[in-house]
């Protein structure tokens, strides 16, 4: 298997989870509204993060969003840092379905750099990734018409 294989299986790997734990914030907000930081207005912050998961995991399956979904991962993996963050700060705070452990808490902070390097690897080369040459020649088509005119 060569690497744009494995870019293209990790991106829908990626994109899967994203979606998946984007619904999970409107299945269970209670959950992710305990690491929201006080200062945030928490379920708020959990259903627009949510939702940009969601469309962030289904951009990155969109060739023509695929390079924008990805920045706006970045964006939204910066943005959720400060609630892994006070999650480290208050291991105090219980979540279902994941792990108590202050350890944990603490060992999931890097991840976060794991996430935005894997968004950020969807941002390069765009002119090589699926669906890339299709929109090249959909764009040289416009480009021909215009010029006509």
């Amino acid at each position: 298997m060569n690497l744009l294989k494995h870019k293209e299986l990790l991106r829908g790997i990626l994109a899967i989870t994203l979606i998946v734990v984007g619904i999970t914030h409107f299945l269970a907000p209670q959950e992710y509204a305990k690491i929201v930081p006080p200062i945030f207005p928490a379920f708020t912050s959990v259903y627009v993060s949510g939702v940009f998961e969601i469309l962030g995991g289904i951009g990155l399956c969109v060739p023509y969003l695929s390079v924008v979904a990805a920045w706006g991962l970045i964006s939204l993996f910066i943005a959720v840092f400060p609630a892994n963050i006070y999650l480290a700060l208050h291991s105090e705070i219980t979540l279902n379905n994941i792990p108590h452990s202050p350890l944990f808490y603490w060992l999931r902070l890097p991840f976060q750099v794991v996430l935005i390097a894997w968004g950020y690897w969807y941002t390069c080369n765009p002119q090589n990734q699926r669906g890339a040459e299709a929109i090249a020649n959909q764009w040289n088509k416009i480009d021909r018409l215009v010029e006509k005119k």
